[in-house]
C-alpha cells in the first residue's frame, strides 16, 4: 500500500527565543527562512492570520526554500471570525487575492481556524464551504478546518466536510480540555496541530511521547499525505520536537 508525504514544521519562523536555540548566532534574521526550511519539511504560514502581504513577499517565500518545500497557510481572522460565514465574499476575495499563487506548487493547504465560541450551524457552515475555491493558481486547494467548540464533535459536521473534502484539523492541546479532539478521514491529507510541547523537555516532548506521534504520523499516511506542525505549548522547543519527530520518521 502505498503511503502519503509527511511533511513536518513549525507555526512561523521568526520568534526572539529561537536565536541562538534554533537558529544559531552566526545565521542573520534575513537568512531565518532559509534556514528553518533548511532543517524542516513545512511551516504554517500564521502571519496571514492577522495581516495581508504584497505579492513580492509571497515570492520571496517561494525563492527561499527548497524545490520539495510546501507551505501551509493560517487564513485571515475577518473570514472566520464573523456571525454569518457564508456572508464572506469580499474577505475571502482579500485573503486569497493577496499573492499566493506566488507560491506555485510550495502552497500547501490552508487552515482556516475558527474560535471557541463559534458554534456549529450547518447551513451557516455549508454556505461558507461552497465559498472556498477548488482551484487555487491552476492547482487543487486544499481546505483544513480548525474548530474549537464541542458543538462540531458531530457526525453531521464530519459527513459535511467529506463531502466538500476539506480535512478536519486534529488539534492537541494539554491546556484547553474542552475543544474537541477529531480524528476523522474527511479528505485526502491529514492537518495536525500539536500543541503539547513541554519546555523541560529538550525536544519537547520525550522520546517514547515522540514514538507515539510517529506511529499516529504513519497511520494518517496510510489514508494521503500528512501535515504535522509544532504549534504553542512550548514554542521555544518546537523547532527541536520537529526536527527529532522528522528524524524518528526516517
Amino acid at each position: 500500500m502505498s503511503s502519503g508525504v509527511i511533511r513536518t514544521g513549525i507555526g512561523g519562523w521568526t520568534f526572539e527565543p529561537w536565536r541562538g536555540v534554533f537558529y544559531p548566532d552566526t545565521v542573520k534574521q534575513k537568512d531565518e527562512l532559509r534556514y528553518a526550511s533548511s532543517r524542516l519539511t513545512s511551516l504554517e504560514i500564521n502571519g496571514t492570520y492577522y495581516s495581508t502581504f504584497k505579492p513580492d513577499s509571497w515570492r520571496r517565500w517561494h525563492d527561499e526554500t527548497p524545490d520539495d518545500f510546501v507551505f501551509s497557510v493560517k487564513a485571515s481572522r475577518f473570514c472566520t471570525n464573523r456571525k454569518v460565514l457564508s456572508a464572506n465574499g469580499e474577505s475571502l476575495k482579500k485573503f486569497l487575492g493577496q499573492g499566493l499563487t506566488e507560491l506555485g506548487d510550495k502552497l500547501g493547504p490552508i487552515n482556516w481556524q475558527f474560535m471557541g465560541t463559534k458554534k456549529f450551524e450547518p447551513e451557516d457552515f455549508e454556505g461558507f464551504l461552497k465559498l472556498l475555491p477548488r482551484e487555487i493558481g491552476g492547482r487543487p486547494a486544499r481546505h483544513a478546518l480548525e474548530v474549537r467548540n464541542p458543538t462540531f464533535a458531530t457526525t453531521q459536521f464530519y459527513d459535511l466536510a467529506a463531502r466538500y473534502g476539506a480535512a478536519i484539523v486534529y488539534a492537541v492541546d494539554d491546556d484547553e480540555p474542552t475543544w474537541p479532539c477529531i480524528d476523522q478521514p474527511t479528505a485526502d491529507f491529514t492537518y495536525a496541530r500539536l500543541m503539547c510541547s513541554r519546555e523541560d523537555e529538550p525536544t519537547g516532548m520525550t522520546s517514547g511521547e515522540l514514538d507515539g506521534v510517529v506511529d499516529q504520523t504513519r497511520a494518517w499516511a496510510r489514508r494521503g499525505d500528512v501535515f504535522a506542525y509544532f504549534i504553542s505549548g512550548a514554542k521555544v522547543r518546537n523547532p527541536a520536537a520537529a526536527m527529532a519527530l522528522i528524524g524518528k520518521l526516517k
